[in-house]
């Protein structure tokens, strides 16, 4: 079973909600964030370069090179 990440659209301050399955685990500021919160809520071995490109991450607004509003 693959969880599902959704990754939300730039906020005025830069930051990108994050949301694993049915939870929000945090305001992400870098992929760094976003793999850090990843591997908070289970997965492991996420790294920041395989969140980009990873199919299983729903990047909504913009990909994954854009952290400013």
């Amino acid at each position: 079973m693959t969880v599902e990440v959704v990754v939300y659209p730039p906020a005025e301050d830069g930051g990108r909600r994050v949301r694993v399955g049915a939870h929000f685990v945090g305001m992400a500021y870098s992929l760094l964030d976003v793999a850090e919160f990843l591997e908070r809520a289970g997965m492991e071995g996420v790294e920041p370069e395989n969140v980009a490109v990873a199919d299983w991450v729903e990047w909504r607004g913009s990909g994954p090179e854009t952290w400013e509003h």
